[in-house]
């Protein structure tokens, strides 16, 4: 397909089909997807237990969406930057890590907001 092109663009509905090829497709070939599913759902379980208010349920939704979101970034820069630099490179190195760090850093910011929020529905903040 060629940028700007209508010819062969895909429709509406096959975007939402590829988009959630690439989805399936991170869960089954990267554990730390799979990792920060299970913990989204531990948080959801536990918003669910707590009755959570509608704020709080807002705020670990966007935190879980966000950490989803930057693992498959993460997941996607990899496999490009694979793709233009198959042998080692330091430059390569590099972008990995610092798109690994962007990760690591909204997953942190995460768990701490999620502290915050459960800290403060268990009165322990």
């Amino acid at each position: 397909m060629i940028p700007g092109s209508k010819k062969d663009h895909p429709s509406f509905i096959e975007s939402f089909r590829y988009a959630a090829e690439g989805f399936v497709t991170a869960v089954k070939t990267e554990r730390n997807i799979k990792v920060m599913l299970a913990v989204g759902l531990f948080a959801i379980g536990s918003g669910v237990v707590l009755g959570l208010d509608l704020l709080s349920w807002i705020i670990i939704f966007i935190c879980c969406g966000l950490v989803i979101f930057a693992e498959l970034c993460n997941t996607a820069m990899e496999a490009i930057v694979d793709l233009a630099s198959p042998e080692i490179h330091p430059l390569a190195k590099r972008a990995k890590d610092i798109a690994a760090a962007s990760v690591i850093t909204l997953s942190f910011t995460a768990a701490v907001v999620g502290c915050l929020v459960f800290g403060r529905v268990l009165g322990i903040i």
